[in-house]
């Protein structure tokens, strides 16, 4: 229940009240004279809007309390962090130049301008600053300043005096710049120390929107520096080169400690360290970054992978289709991409006269694939399904082994649906792409609503009318799933909103996935049409949608899920087979091509290794089985049946141990 400070009334406040309502006697309060009790309560929101504890409310607005446990107190508690980091960092080097410091994912970071980068051993000293200002409980002092004293007070600060003139801009939302300036005001943060004493004395300054914790006592001891990096500032390789000081903040030591131990165990799983253990794939700047080569180990799961996948469209009822990986550029104009999508695609090339782009998206081709003949509304909904590869242009400083590439292979569809069909359809796509995740072992997920940003009209096209009821189908589609629906406004694509399937991995961090977009300008722009029961010409909805997303990162984001360990119907290798001793290798061999012959992945470990390193072998490839045979196994035509977990069964029949695989493959089972 929200508070609603009231105009001035006889009634009475009472400071200890820890509840959500109370009234005010004069014209203004605080929110330290509302929840001064409330050790968790760290900044109020005024009408929607985060405010300081200390900051003066008018009478007459709707006060909420927010609580370090919530995202919006995290994230305070975080910047909060981030300034005492700047802090440390000017009180070692008082020529460190600041950029921005904003709350992120887990943590906080900070961008400095110095001499020479932060190495492990400053990160540990500055650690222990950080500490020793918290301890000292500074208070966090708000100061409201115009554009001509923030400039005299900030002569010094380039990359401030340069956001100053960003206040209440549109271009201040992509890159962290928002925590400092936006609204209709500057503010400065005063670090007090003693404040309210005859001795205070401001500490440290900084140009920020806040608000801020009252005291950097209350950031506590769940704070901790994690390493450092070079980025650009504002995020243009045309800025200087900046070094970014990360660090995580939590609300006790005990979630520090917890998330620390999330981190070791996603190291742990990191595929780009597996991938290179398991032989899967490769980087080389001989290609390009972001540029991935599939060794044949990872070329057997992507292929797994494309049959299950391009199997799974045509029972769905898609047909296959192919585009070439490169097209004139006026192709991309008449969808819209360029003009809205250009800083993403590689540059054009020149080619007899004409420009050329590679292929950033596939839905252009396949609007012309509909366009190559007349249509009728008896073929809808039509749908096309291709492995298109495409190449987006991806900064270097967020290339990330699969996860983020520059060259990706998307299982692309596109839905061509009459306006009726379109509720029904954005459904059928939904149930499918749930249902692949399931088979993947992905079974823990929520949807996310991507809308339009009002604000900004000239980033989306349609109109209001088009964008609302596109909106209204996805959003009760998505409801009827019975799955959580979250919002995310601003995110949508700019030709229509988008759902996306959010799924968890097996230590509970949230991936997006596949995703189903709705569109109604790229069948304007295209002047697609079909002809109606009643003869009339009309316009077809597209609905895009793909499945695993991008094959390169569905496959990152499985290998971290099983650390590798892939189920049977996915390991590169579903069998190993491990001879005792030389005598028995013409058995294994007979076992393999027994194994060969119905369609399992084998492989026999011929090598000179002793027996016991050729089992350590099997078990750090994460081979699902692992089949031994003996003189006694030979001779009772069976085999010892090892499984990954290290169990073990002795003298299974070699007819029993086939079947036994064999439909723990065609189940798609996940326990092995």
């Amino acid at each position: 229940m929200s508070d609603v400070v009231s105009p001035p009334s006889p009634a009475a406040l009472n400071p200890a009240d820890t509840g959500t309502e109370a009234t005010t006697t004069t014209a203004t309060t605080t929110g330290i004279e509302l929840y001064g009790t409330r050790r968790d309560v760290v900044v109020v929101r005024v009408d929607g809007e985060l405010w300081d504890l200390d900051r003066e409310i008018p009478a007459g607005h709707k006060v909420e309390p927010v609580t370090v446990a919530e995202p919006d107190g995290l994230a305070v508690l975080r910047h909060s962090a981030a300034h005492v980091l700047a802090q440390a960092v000017q009180q070692v080097n008082p020529d460190a130049k600041l950029g921005i410091g904003p709350p992120v994912t887990d943590g906080f970071y900070y961008d400095f301008d110095v001499e020479t980068p932060f190495t492990p051993e400053d990160l540990k000293n500055l650690d222990k600053i950080m500490g020793r200002i918290i301890k000292e409980g500074q208070t966090f002092r708000r100061r409201v300043v115009t554009e001509d004293e923030a400039r005299a007070e900030l002569a010094n600060e380039p990359y401030k005096l340069e956001l100053i003139g960003l206040k209440g801009g549109s271009d201040t939302d992509d890159n962290g710049e928002n925590v400092e300036v936006g609204g209709a005001e500057l503010t400065i943060y005063d670090n007090v120390r003693g404040a309210g004493r005859e001795t205070e004395t401001v500490v440290w300054s900084d140009l920020c929107r806040g608000p801020h914790l009252p005291s950097t006592r209350l950031i506590g001891n769940g704070v901790q520096l994690m390493r450092s990096a070079a980025a650009y500032w504002r995020g243009s390789e045309k800025n200087p080169m900046l070094q970014r000081v990360y660090g995580t903040a939590w609300p006790s030591k005990d979630e520090l400690r917890a998330h620390l131990e999330r981190l070791a165990e996603a190291e742990r799983r990191d595929h780009r360290r597996i991938g290179a253990e398991m032989d899967l794939f490769s980087f080389h700047d001989e290609v390009g970054s972001g540029l991935p080569l599939f060794h044949p180990k990872g070329g057997v799961i992507k292929r797994v992978m494309e049959d299950y996948v391009r199997q799974r469209h045509i029972e769905e009822g898609f047909s296959y289709v192919g585009t070439p990986h490169i097209t004139k550029d006026g192709l991309f104009h008449t969808s819209g991409h360029l003009p809205y999508y250009s800083d993403t695609m590689f540059p054009e090339m020149d080619l007899e006269g004409s420009k050329y782009r590679l292929k950033a998206m596939n839905c252009p081709m396949h609007n012309l694939i509909f366009a190559s003949r007349g249509r009728s509304y008896r073929e809808l909904p039509l749908r096309l399904f291709e492995f298109g590869s495409v190449y987006r242009y991806e900064k270097s400083g967020v290339v990330q082994g699969l996860t983020r590439v520059r060259g990706l292979t998307q299982d692309d569809s596109h839905s061509y649906v009459t306006p009726e069909q379109a509720p029904s359809e954005v459904k059928h796509l939904l149930d499918f792409m749930l249902s692949v995740l399931r088979d993947f072992g992905l079974d823990d997920f929520y949807l996310e609503l991507s809308t339009r940003d009002d604000s900004k009209p000239d980033k989306f096209v349609g109109s209001d009318e088009d964008w609302a009821a596109a909106t209204k189908i996805l959003e009760e589609v998505g409801r009827e799933t019975g799955l959580e629906l979250v919002a995310d406004p601003g995110g949508a694509a700019f030709y229509g909103p988008k759902i996306s399937v959010q799924a968890k991995d097996a230590i509970g961090r949230t991936w997006q996935m596949g995703t189903v977009q709705y569109d109604f300008n790229q069948p304007k722009g295209f002047g697609l049409e079909y002809t109606a029961a009643d003869g009339t010409r009309q316009q077809p909805v597209m609905i895009h949608s793909a499945k695993f997303g991008s094959i390169e990162r569905f496959m990152g984001v499985l290998i971290e899920h099983y650390a590798g360990a892939f189920p049977a119907w996915l390991a590169p290798v579903q069998v190993k087979l491990v001879p005792v001793a030389e005598a028995f290798d013409d058995y294994v061999k007979d076992v393999a091509a027994q194994l060969t012959a119905r369609g399992v992945r084998v492989e026999i470990d011929l090598s000179d290794d002793r027996f016991a390193k050729k089992i350590r072998n099997a078990s750090k490839e994460k081979v699902p089985f692992t089949l031994i045979a003996g003189g006694e196994d030979a001779e009772a035509g069976a085999v010892s049946f090892r499984f990954r977990d290290g169990t073990q069964e002795n003298g299974v029949p070699v007819a029993d141990a086939v079947e036994r695989i064999v439909a723990a493959v065609a189940e798609r089972s996940q326990q092995a």
